[in-house]
């Protein structure tokens, strides 16, 4: 089975995590799968970059959760994931990429 890349894994969990919570008008449901991606993710930060990195990954992508919210007042909704979550992406393949 092919690995899907970390940086891939918290993506798709703030994309993910948004996209449930609003079509499905149920938030809680939406955090759910914030958190399953994000405990992935940081599995595999841990695994690839140590713990320390996990910590790092981790604090910034419940960070990009939490900033998505003032943006999106700024640039909307979906430009606001969008961007929280490329940022992540971009963070976690430099940190793995070097740990490599």
């Amino acid at each position: 089975m092919a690995k899907v890349p970390a940086a891939a894994v918290a993506a798709s969990g703030l994309v993910g995590g948004y996209a449930v919570a609003r079509w499905t008008r149920k938030r809680p449901l939406g955090g759910v799968a914030l958190a399953a991606a994000g405990t992935v993710a940081a599995y595999q930060w841990n695994r690839q970059a140590g713990p320390r990195a996990a910590v790092g990954l981790t604090t910034a992508y419940v960070a990009a959760f939490a900033g998505s919210h003032p943006l999106a007042k700024k640039v909307g909704a979906w430009p606001a994931v969008f961007a929280v979550a490329g940022s992540v992406a971009a963070a976690s393949w430099a940190v793995t990429r070097r740990a490599a």
